[in-house]
Formats: structure tokens, C-alpha cells, sequence
């Protein structure tokens, strides 16, 4: 009995871990504050209260920021996996049984980044939908939504374009300049991009963004899939507008100091066709969900 009791004591709530992951990914105390809906003071008690469950320091301050100790970080994949896994198992018992099959398009560069995570977790809370995925340019994937021959897409979209009033904005992220770490592409003349292909959003944006500074540039490599962009920019031949999210060594984000003008964000918008049923309403409210979290810091990008 007195073992049973010492293992209750140590289980740790939900909202500990929830407000852990926050601070992870903000790193700051107040911004997950503002998140969480609860005071500065009242986080910093969660963290504390955890920390003396686990009896192992998992943040450590440095000035206004806060970074993760290395049991933080080992503790980081369990406390993303126990909230889904939590999350799943209420859905499962709480959402109405739902069949059928919803045809999904997405951005290819999606297929790597979101769509994973996505299609795993419906697929564990809905096993009896079946989703038919498509990857390809947002352009293509909105033609093919008005034609019917898709029930939902996602797809990406300047703030100020007519696309990002097209339906419903799931996440917001700033585009920013990517180059190799060390490089010099940035500041060759005229400056050398590696785009996707016309109609991109993000090209348009880079583009605009240059001219506005009247910046002169040659779009140097063009490929469909960022892998391809990211290729010119590993020999570092061109630089790219890529979303913050996916810089990391050996790349790097370039700014003002490099000559180089802000981009401004990008949103992803999710789009249900009109004739939309049940599956297909189910699963648009799960991809919702999925971008909620992920903004919150609380879902990772790719699959866990």
C-alpha cells in the first residue's frame, strides 16, 4: 500500500506538462503565461511543483530567457507523446463513430513537415476513415477542390492575397531568408534565389519584398520541392525563402546585417469543398486541432 501511495504522489497532471512544453518551445515564462491563460507567478509555481516531483532542475533562467536543462530535454518527447497519447484516447471515446473516405491535398513540402503527425493521430481517434492523400502546388490543389475531385486541401498564402480569405487560417508563420552558415551567396550582385515554381506564394513574397528595397536579384535555380532549393543553397549558390520553422544547421537565417529586407509571414489555410460530409468535417477539425497545438508548442512538426 505504501508503494502504491509513493507512485500515485509522483504521477505528474497534464497541465504540467502542457505548460512545460510551452515554455520549451517560447522559451520565456511570460509569453507561456499568456498562453496558458495563468499569471508569470503561476507558471513558475508548475515548473517548481514539477521539478520537485521529477527532483531534477528542467529549465535553467539566463537573463530574460530560460533554456532547457539536459533533463529537460530528455523529458521534452515524453511529455509531447503522453499529452497526445491522452488526447487520442478521449477523442476516442468522445467523438461520434465516423466512416468513409476524404480525399486530402496538401503542398508537397507538407508531406515531410505536417502531414505525418496529421494523418497518424486521426488515424488512431477515426480508424474508420479512410484519407486519400495528394501532394502537389497549392494552385493545383485548390483547381482540384473546385473541380470536386478533392474533399479538403491545405494550402499556403500571403496575408494580403485574395487566397488567404478563402477559408480558414490554421497557422502563421514568418518566411524568412535561408543561406548557408558561413556563406557568401547573399552577397553576390545581383543576388541569386532558389524558388519554386511560378505561383508560389513564398516566391511571390521574396520578390516582393526585394523590390520594395529595390534590391536587384536573378532567380538562379527553381525546383517544385524546397529539397531541391535547399540543394543550391548547401552549395551555396543562392539563398531561399523558406519558413522559419525549417531553418537549421547547416543553414541559417539571414536578416538586415546580411542586406537582406524582411519577408513578412505566410499563412496555411484549409479549405473544405461544399459538399463536404461527415469523415471529411471530422478530419477537418482534427488538422485545426493539430495546428492549435503546434503553435502553442505543444505538438512537434514531424511524427512521433
Amino acid at each position: 500500500m505504501a508503494s502504491n501511495a509513493m507512485q500515485s504522489a509522483r504521477l505528474i497532471d497534464m497541465e504540467l506538462y502542457r505548460t512545460f512544453l510551452i515554455i520549451a518551445e517560447t522559451s520565456s515564462f511570460t509569453k507561456a503565461s499568456e498562453l496558458v491563460g495563468r499569471t508569470p507567478s503561476a507558471v513558475s509555481m508548475q515548473i517548481k511543483k514539477l521539478e520537485t516531483l521529477l527532483g531534477v532542475p528542467v529549465f535553467a533562467r539566463e537573463g530574460r530567457t530560460v533554456r532547457m536543462t539536459s533533463e529537460g530535454e530528455a523529458l521534452l518527447g515524453y511529455a509531447r507523446r503522453i499529452l497526445m497519447l491522452n488526447e487520442e484516447a478521449v477523442s476516442l471515446f468522445q467523438s461520434p463513430s465516423v466512416e468513409g473516405e476524404v480525399r486530402f491535398g496538401a503542398p508537397s513540402d507538407f508531406g515531410t513537415r505536417f502531414v505525418p503527425n496529421i494523418l497518424s493521430r486521426f488515424a488512431r481517434s477515426h480508424p474508420g476513415v479512410n484519407v486519400e492523400v495528394s501532394l502537389d502546388g497549392s494552385p493545383l490543389m485548390l483547381d482540384r477542390l473546385k473541380k470536386g475531385e478533392l474533399d479538403l486541401v491545405l494550402y499556403t498564402a500571403r496575408p494580403d492575397s485574395e487566397l488567404a480569405r478563402g477559408g480558414e487560417i490554421v497557422f502563421t508563420e514568418p518566411l524568412v531568408w535561408a543561406g548557408l552558415e558561413g556563406g557568401i551567396a547573399y552577397d553576390r550582385d545581383p543576388l541569386p534565389l532558389a524558388v519554386s515554381s511560378s505561383g508560389c506564394p513564398w516566391r511571390r513574397a521574396a520578390r516582393s519584398a526585394l523590390d520594395k528595397v529595390q534590391k536587384p536579384y536573378r532567380i538562379s535555380y527553381t525546383s517544385f520541392h524546397s529539397a531541391g532549393q535547399e540543394a543550391a543553397l548547401l552549395a551555396d549558390l543562392a539563398i531561399a525563402p523558406f519558413p522559419a520553422s525549417v531553418v537549421s544547421p547547416p543553414l541559417q537565417i539571414l536578416d538586415a546585417r546580411h542586406g537582406l529586407p524582411e519577408i513578412g509571414n505566410y499563412h496555411i489555410i484549409l479549405q473544405k469543398s461544399g459538399k463536404a460530409g461527415k469523415a471529411t468535417h471530422a478530419f477537418a477539425d482534427h488538422v485545426t486541432e493539430c495546428f492549435r497545438e503546434l503553435a502553442q508548442g505543444v505538438l512537434p512538426i514531424t511524427a512521433v
